[in-house]
């Protein structure tokens, strides 16, 4: 076959990125997410596409979507979550911020079927227990909270991930510093640095690397809740887990699930390769990463929530359904912020007094 010199741009089925041929592995790779595409050169420079996992869901039947059983849709019109559950339920307010203005959303395109979840495992009554004693726990909180533990509002619920593998080989470059020291005119020890040319490779697998679809639930306590044990407990989908509980729809789809996970893919290599520099400190460190095995799924995973209003702030407290851990955010009590600044004042005036008198009198007795 002729050289080819030029082909037409391809867009990256994952992200949406243009995707570049790499004549070695015969495929189109995406340089922003890493997605390798497998395809067949044509004579005239086009290519075809083989069967692979992401050029299947850019064609995915009908079948392959939605919950397989039938379900009611509603969007918040105040945190815009997208919330699932039994067609005969009447939501009355958002599961996810209280809020009443909830309106029909079954216009919403049907999701990809999840291939699977984690059933729930840990039970509202230890849940309920737990999040009292976590706001116990808590002394700045108002002790409204700890008695009360509003957990009247606890509501249990599938949220969406995404998961993603890839096997990555990287190679780095750096210039590792050595620290010595030298003496100057005065006298004075000086820290030097010598730095020295440094290489090395880096291989990795990333198995299920989680990224919440969520927008109902903050992410930053979604972080602090895993992990959920998905490579080795999650179960095969079946809408009969759904029965009774609230899921939410994805709100971040692949594309952008697939930029993410490629930031976080990168960020963790860096700091591998950042780890095999030697010495004492680095400098221009340069990593050039290889993914291959690029793959993903969409699961359901177990979560507990409790939502409330505060004074004029929202605040969600949440717990692993499969683990326990728990994340919340809480209000500040000003009386007793107000209380403990008073008494951090009172003893830095009392180890003043006693500190500083001590000192006074060695002062007086060096003098006479």
């Amino acid at each position: 076959m002729p050289e080819v010199t030029a082909l037409n741009k391809f867009q990256c089925p994952a992200c949406g990125a243009d995707a570049v041929w790499n004549p070695a592995k015969k495929a189109l790779v995406c340089a922003y997410c890493g997605a390798v595409s497998p395809m067949e050169l044509k004579s005239d420079g086009g290519v075809i596409e083989e069967s692979d996992l992401l050029a299947a869901l850019k064609a995915l039947p009908q079948e392959k979507r939605g919950w397989a059983v039938e379900k009611k849709t509603v969007r918040c019109q105040n945190c815009n979550a997208i919330s699932v559950f039994d067609a005969a339920r009447v939501a009355q307010r958002c599961d996810f911020c209280g809020s009443p203005a909830l309106i029909a959303a079954d216009d919403i395109a049907a999701p990809i079927t999840p291939v699977g979840l984690l059933p729930f495992k840990v039970p509202d009554t230890k849940v309920r227990d737990d999040i009292r004693a976590w706001y116990g726990s808590h002394w700045f909180a108002p002790g409204a909270l700890g008695t009360k533990a509003l957990t009247d509002t606890l509501r249990g619920m599938y949220l969406p991930y995404w998961t993603f593998d890839a096997e990555v080989n990287a190679q780095w470059s750096a210039e590792a510093g050595y620290y010595y020291e030298v003496e100057n005119d005065r006298g004075e020890r000086v820290q030097q640095v010598r730095w020295e040319n440094a290489n090395g490779d880096v291989k990795n697998v990333f198995d299920d690397l989680l990224i919440p679809a969520s927008k109902g639930v903050k992410a930053d306590l979604l972080a602090r809740i895993e992990p959920f044990p998905t490579t080795k407990e999650l179960k095969p989908y079946d809408p009969g887990y759904l029965s009774g509980w609230v899921v939410e729809q994805y709100q971040i789809d692949l594309p952008a699930a697939a930029q993410e996970s490629r930031q976080r893919m990168d960020g963790e290599m860096e700091s591998l390769c950042v780890a095999q520099v030697p010495g004492d400190t680095h400098r221009n460190l340069q990593v050039q990463a290889d993914y291959s095995g690029l793959t993903f799924k969409h699961v359901l995973l177990p979560v507990w929530l409790v939502t409330y209003n505060y004074g004029e702030s929202n605040y969600q407290v949440i717990v692993n359904g499969y683990t326990g851990q728990i994340a919340g955010k809480y209000p500040l009590s000003w009386l007793k912020v107000g209380f403990a600044v008073f008494l951090g004042i009172i003893l830095l005036m009392i180890l003043f007094s006693v500190f500083g008198g001590h000192h006074a009198v060695h002062t007086n007795y060096y003098y006479r």
